[in-house]
């Protein structure tokens, strides 16, 4: 006999042996509420936990079918037991563990914990957050939306969807700005968060950069005098907004080559961040735009 054919596997064997190596992992089961994989998911909703690990959470099947069409990886995928009946909820798991990811069934307590209180959902992915470089070369017909220490995570999340639906090219973060990978954020953009481009600066470090900008820096301002619906906006533009209530600050101000208002006439005299933000940016992106 020949020596080697004694550790040469027959092919029932080799058979069995790619069958096993084949097979995608199997979603792992928990029903702990002290489970140290639930207690890391749940940290999650503290910034500082996201800011160390760079980590945030998506809810939701919607959202997470932007996310995979986004090429997003999820780290983690939480579903509850018995709530993947769905084809879209079966397609999500077979995404998540052929991408080599992490999938926990859950029971409807441990789900409970990890979900939001408002509007819970019976998925939740675990993503590795993205973000942008300042552009260097803007082309002509870019937008980009600069925003100054914005507090309100529902504002800023609106804003990311809103500048997606009208094809601005990126959102610039400017100082002590709330979280856009925040639950509620995140839960605003409707899935936005995955397409569009954040970048985060200080305010000196936007002051350099917007030297070189080569077309128009526009600042919504109380103290403007021209109607935003009438300047000649020069591409590329960057529409600068301030904080609400504050607004801009002053050095932004100067920073602008054209302010910009929003006529009213009732007694208020500003309106909500997230629909001013909106108005400008379908304002300067109206000739782009069709049905």
């Amino acid at each position: 006999m020949d020596i080697m054919s004694k550790n040469k596997p027959r092919p029932s064997q080799a058979r069995a042996s790619q069958s096993r190596t084949s097979q995608p992992r199997a979603p792992r089961v928990i029903t702990s509420l002290t489970n140290e994989r639930v207690k890391a998911i749940r940290a999650l909703d503290m910034r500082k936990e996201r800011r160390e690990t760079g980590l945030f959470l998506a809810e939701g099947t919607s959202i997470l079918e932007t996310a995979r069409a986004a090429e997003f990886v999820p780290q983690t995928l939480v579903y509850q037991a018995g709530s993947a009946s769905s084809l879209v909820a079966r397609l999500l798991i077979s995404w998540a563990l052929e991408a080599g990811g992490e999938v926990l069934e859950v029971s409807q307590a441990v789900l409970s914990k990890l979900s939001s209180k408002d509007n819970p959902q019976s998925m939740i992915g675990v993503f590795q957050q993205k973000w942008a470089t300042l552009p260097e070369r803007p082309a002509r017909g870019d937008t980009w939306l600069a925003l100054e220490e914005i507090r309100d995570p529902g504002n800023l999340g609106t804003i990311i969807r809103t500048a997606d639906a009208v094809g601005a090219k990126g959102i610039i973060l400017i100082g002590n700005t709330c979280d856009p990978y925040s639950r509620e954020a995140v839960r605003a953009t409707m899935g936005s968060v995955f397409d569009m481009p954040l970048a985060k600066v200080s305010r000196e470090e936007f002051l350099v950069w917007r030297a070189s900008w080569p077309g128009d820096v526009v600042g919504l301002h109380l103290d403007a005098r021209d109607d935003f619906r009438h300047a000649a906006y020069k591409d590329p533009v960057l529409l600068l907004m301030g904080s609400e209530g504050p607004g801009l600050s002053e050095s932004l101000t100067r920073s602008c080559s054209r302010l910009v208002k929003i006529p009213m006439a009732g007694k208020l005299d500003s309106l909500n961040l997230a629909v001013a933000t909106a108005l400008s940016l379908y304002q300067i992106r109206g000739d782009a735009l069709s049905i």
